[in-house]
């Protein structure tokens, strides 16, 4: 059991593309005038950069755990809206001021989501389902049940103490920024400098001899999920108060692919048993950088995803030549 640590090395194959990539990106539309690197190159549009992929970026870090683990979540999108929205019901329970309702309601939102990342572990583990099948049917689910409770109409907090935490600052960078690299640094440590950390990469590369190792199998694919849904549950609540509400059909669309798409560029073996949570943060920020340009460059919305579907079919392939 190889402990994972985190390798330029490792990494350079994945991470020169992406490299290469948005250099002829700012390339191409420089071509246009200095105006467009410079404004890209600004330190404000560069900080809200890494705050608009911060919130993906922090579902990638749970995501990098079960990638590794030799599973995968397509729920944490619809996961996202679900947490968020009925978190949000309780805290209109109490007065719009209520400081007490407002951390009652953040704490319940994180169990919330642990508990919806348990159901999805549960069915992996002791219902025996493919990860891909069961995540695709809590996804269904949870979408579902919060537009049935929401009436498919945004669910807005009353409070005017919630949505003063997502907009915040601190030392001239937004919070959500902070808690993506606080959760970087714990997530890493705990994939490298732990023994259950050990043991996730030592099931993703090869589960029966993890199994003839004396690993308990259940739990370690078990906690990864649990784990993710916290992740989810963070981002759900920094999202829910930056807007000060939750869009029941629209929040969390599309989450999925971006957080694959940044554990995969971040060198994350889609086949487990190899990655770095770090690599996760980086390729969060590198898919965040290539949106930003494809905006700046006037380039159609609808063909941004294709442009986050060809990165990760060109990050797979390279992985694939490596190997």
């Amino acid at each position: 059991m190889n402990q994972q640590k985190f390798k330029w090395s490792e990494h350079s194959t994945g991470l020169g593309f992406i490299f290469l990539f948005v250099l002829a990106m700012i390339i191409s539309f420089a071509g246009g005038g200095s105006g467009g690197v410079l404004s890209f190159l600004n330190p404000g549009n560069l900080v809200n950069i890494v705050k608009q992929s911060s919130y993906t970026g922090i579902i990638g870090l749970g995501m990098t755990l079960i990638i590794i683990s030799g599973g995968i979540d397509l729920s944490v999108g619809s996961m996202m809206a679900f947490t968020g929205g009925i978190s949000i019901f309780l805290l209109n329970c109490f007065p719009p001021n209520s400081v007490t309702g407002t951390v009652i309601a953040v704490l319940f939102c994180l169990v919330f989501g642990c508990v919806c990342g348990f159901v999805n572990g549960f069915m992996v583990t002791a219902g025996r389902m493919a990860p891909f099948i069961a995540t695709l049917g809590t996804m269904a689910i949870f979408r579902s049940l919060i537009q049935y409770f929401s009436g498919a109409a945004n669910i807005l907090s009353i409070s005017t103490v919630y949505p003063r935490f997502g907009p915040a600052e601190f030392l001239w960078i937004p919070v959500p920024v902070w808690v993506f690299i606080a959760l970087t640094v714990i997530l890493h440590l705990f994939l490298n400098n732990t023994r259950f950390g050990r043991y996730i990469c030592a099931v993703g590369a090869n589960e029966q001899v993890a199994r003839y190792s004396a690993i308990n199998i259940n739990l370690i694919k078990l906690i990864p999920y649990v784990i993710t849904g916290l992740t989810v549950a963070v981002s759900a609540l920094l999202w829910s108060s930056r807007i000060n509400c939750i869009h029941s059909s629209g929040d969390g669309n599309g989450y999925e692919l971006d957080a694959i798409a940044a554990v995969v560029i971040g060198g994350t073996s889609m086949t487990g048993g190899k990655g770095s949570v770090i690599g996760t943060l980086m390729g969060a920020v590198m898919l965040g950088m290539i949106n930003n340009m494809l905006l700046m460059g006037g380039v159609s919305s609808f063909l941004q995803q294709a442009a986050k579907g060809l990165v990760i079919i060109a990050a797979v392939l390279l992985q694939y030549k490596k190997q």
